[in-house]
């Protein structure tokens, strides 16, 4: 099926689905038909269904969804027919209202069901083919549509055909691949729908993300936008992936981000190494140290940079790392008291004057806002 046709017959599946979400049984059973509000959407259902018949009858999937829809006119002319106030029309009209809501219930699903297989056959068939020109649009246009399915809730079905189809492979697929046959774009993209997986059930998709490749791969794609997903994965999975980063040794290099030409990962890798410093036990903080963050924090927030006001971004970074830290859930009592001593040394023997160090030690002290 080419991209036209598909186009129209998806254009047609979301028209009855809209217009289905109307059909739902009448609270007052003394009303003859549906409400008011109702009519519009079954004389639209009522007028799409010879549409809808001559399409689905190319496709074999959509015979029950045909079978569904072709009961619609029978129930109406039903309950026009039941107009009396009599118990018995009254009966029939209430029965009639409730099969109704239930066919449209049962439309919505199939409609549904077909989209979701849709969406993600044309994910699986887009990311198996060389990304280049036109390619490369389908496939971010193809990760966006399946993102956007992934936003509307968990779905078990749904999940059932994301891991039949091995998507998750596919999308680590796309993040190992060299520049040459995956741009930075796609890889950015399919990142992002590794975090929005996650976040559509923790339970199943987490343990794919440590056991897997992705984390590597974030972090070497080495962008503003792999930088940010990464904290994002940071903040929802939390100690587990914490951990995985520090046993892999990725620490320092998530660290070297912080030195950057480009601020936009400045930006990110700041954000990146607060959550790391709030959730982190003791080893990673240690380890965070060992690589120079402070070091490099106190450069940062003394320095700035040429491309812009960095006084918000950067401002009092010191003290803000100090205080993650500090209140965060990784390290006791007295860790936190070491590790605090710990970052005033190091901030009094790179202080450039007395001041300074009077400046920012104040700020560790007596907090400031992280």
């Amino acid at each position: 099926m080419d991209h036209t046709p598909k186009h129209s017959l998806l254009t047609l599946l979301n028209a009855l689905k809209e217009a289905s979400k109307a059909l739902h049984t009448p609270t007052n059973p003394f009303s003859f038909l549906f409400p008011t509000d109702s009519r519009p959407a079954i004389d639209t259902l009522l007028d799409l269904e010879a549409k809808a018949h001559a399409a689905f009858s190319s496709d074999p999937n959509l015979s029950n969804l045909s079978r569904i829809l072709s009961s619609l006119p029978t129930l109406i002319d039903k309950l026009h027919k039941h107009r009396g106030y009599f118990p018995r029309s009254l009966l029939h009209r209430h029965l009639t209202n409730c099969k109704i809501s239930h066919l449209a219930h049962a439309l919505r699903s199939e409609i549904q069901s077909y989209i979701d297989r849709v969406t993600v056959r044309d994910l699986v068939d887009t990311l198996q083919e060389p990304s280049s020109g036109d390619d490369e649009q389908h496939q971010v246009k193809a990760l966006v549509e399946f993102r956007q399915r992934l936003s509307q809730g968990f779905d078990l079905e749904f999940q059932d055909l994301v891991l039949r189809a091995k998507v998750f492979t596919l999308l680590e697929c796309v993040l190992l691949e060299n520049s040459n046959s995956s741009s930075t774009h796609v890889k950015e993209e399919a990142a992002m729908t590794i975090a929005a997986l996650v976040k559509f059930n923790k339970d199943v998709f987490v343990g794919l993300v440590l056991m897997g490749p992705t984390i590597k791969a974030l972090i070497a794609m080495a962008s503003a936008c792999s930088v940010r997903i990464l904290s994002s994965l940071i903040k929802f999975i939390r100690s587990p992936l914490v951990d995985e980063i520090l046993c892999s040794g990725e620490i320092p290099k998530i660290i070297g981000f912080l030195r950057s030409t480009e601020l936009g990962i400045r930006v990110a890798a700041l954000d990146c190494v607060l959550e790391l410093g709030y959730i982190g036990r003791r080893e990673v903080v240690e380890a965070m140290v060992k690589a120079g963050v402070v070091e490099i924090l106190m450069d940062l927030q003394r320095g700035g940079c040429s491309e812009c006001d960095c006084d918000f971004a950067f401002g009092n970074c010191v003290s803000r790392f100090a205080i993650q830290v500090e209140v965060g859930e990784g390290l006791g009592a007295e860790e936190k008291r070491e590790v605090k001593s710990e970052i005033l040394r190091i901030v009094k023997e790179t202080s450039e004057n007395e001041a300074e160090f009077a400046t920012v030690s104040a700020e560790i002290l007596w907090g400031s806002s992280p």
